[in-house]
Order: structure tokens, then C-alpha cells, then sequence
């Protein structure tokens, strides 16, 4: 789920420097032909962060925004991401950003299996290049990796314990877009974040 460009919106999030550590795999992104998005994108959006960052999230697929700029979350959806992590101390400096398909479905219709599958060793190498503490899922798409067969009106800020690591499932911001109601639901879950991430020992002293 992405949005369209915004009309009028405050301007993006200005390009920011790439980890040198990516430089390899994002050339590879740049250049993937394993599916028919490679055909229709203006160019890929392999993720955006330090490689080392604490905290990873996931959303689905790029939208019109992203596809001319490289960039995830610069949209109005991106817009409320910087917000959600404003209230709770945090910003795009200090966490690893990614979207489980790295190219824009046409039309920003849904990612099909195939495409997500295309995309599943990128995203891959992105989660043990990180090696997170948290992973925040934006969306059903990013959902489904952690909590198959699962709902995401069910589930959404309630996290999984898997391997030391700490994964909390939210609605993507985008549906804050479509669903006025889904805002307050959407801040409440990120309010329980700073919990999460001080039981995962970020912030602790070495």
C-alpha cells in the first residue's frame, strides 16, 4: 500500500548520503531484472539508513514518489512515517528503512507474489546486514513474513519474539491516508515502541 504524490505537500526528505556498506547491493538492485517491474520503474528504491541501525522497518512497495526519487517514505504515507517517529525520539538517521519489493507496481496496485518472491534475497541481505534489534512491519506484505495466515486488524502492535530479535507488526502508514480512524491506532501502536526497544537493550551501556 503506497500513496499518490501529494499536492501541495511540504517538500521531501533531501537525498541522504548512502552507507558505503550498501554500495554493492544497491548497485545489484539498480540493475535487477528478476521481475516485470524491472520493465515499468523509473528506478529501484532499495532502502535508505545506516547499516548498522537497531531498528529496521518494512513497508510494502514504492510509490510514484519514491519511484522518481530512490528513496522510501517520501511521500505524504513517508510524511506521517517521520511524525510517528518523531513522537517517540526517533528519526530516519537513526533506523534502517525498506520496503519488501524495491520497484513501483504500476498504478501502486499490491505486490504480487511473484515479485515479493523476486525480492526476497535483497531484503534478505538488508535484515543480516543490519541485524536489527526491532523490526517494525508496515503493512500486511511485510506482515506476512513474520505472521503468515494473520491479520493485521488483529494483530497490529503486538509483537513476536524470534531469535533475540523483537518484530512488531503495524499498519502501514498509507492506511492512515485512506482511514482517518487508523491515525490514533497508528500513533498508539508506535507509542509502545520505546518499551519494545529499551527490553531489546538498545540504549543500554555496553
Amino acid at each position: 500500500m503506497t500513496d499518490m504524490p501529494p499536492t501541495g505537500s511540504p517538500a521531501a526528505p533531501a537525498s541522504p548520503a548512502v552507507d558505503p556498506a550498501w554500495a554493492e547491493l544497491y548497485e545489484e538492485i539498480a540493475d535487477c531484472p528478476r521481475c516485470v517491474l524491472a520493465k515499468t520503474r523509473t528506478q529501484s528504491v532499495p532502502g535508505v539508513g545506516p547499516s548498522t541501525a537497531d531498528i529496521m522497518l518494512i513497508g510494502e512497495a514504492p510509490g510514484a514518489r519514491e519511484d522518481e526519487r530512490g528513496i522510501p517514505f517520501v511521500g505524504a504515507s513517508g510524511q506521517f512515517l517521520d511524525e510517528l517517529l518523531a513522537s517517540i525520539g526517533l528519526s530516519r538517521d537513526t533506523v534502517y528503512i525498506a520496503n519488501v519489493v524495491k520497484c513501483r507496481p504500476p498504478g501502486n496496485r499490491d505486490p504480487e507474489p511473484a515479485e515479493i518472491e523476486a525480492c526476497a534475497p535483497y531484503l534478505d541481505r538488508q535484515i543480516a546486514q543490519v541485524n536489527p534489534k526491532v523490526i517494525v512491519t508496515l503493512g500486511r506484505f511485510s506482515m506476512a513474513r513474520w505472521f503468515p495466515g494473520q491479520s493485521i486488524s488483529r494483530i497490529h502492535g503486538e509483537p513476536k519474539r524470534e531469535g533475540g530479535r523483537i518484530i512488531v507488526p503495524m499498519f502501514h502508514p498509507a492506511a492512515a491516508l485512506h482511514r482517518g480512524d487508523l491515525r490514533s491506532v497508528i500513533h498508539a501502536d508506535f507509542a509502545k515502541l520505546p518499551a519494545f526497544i529499551t527490553e531489546a537493550g538498545i540504549g543500554a551501556s555496553e
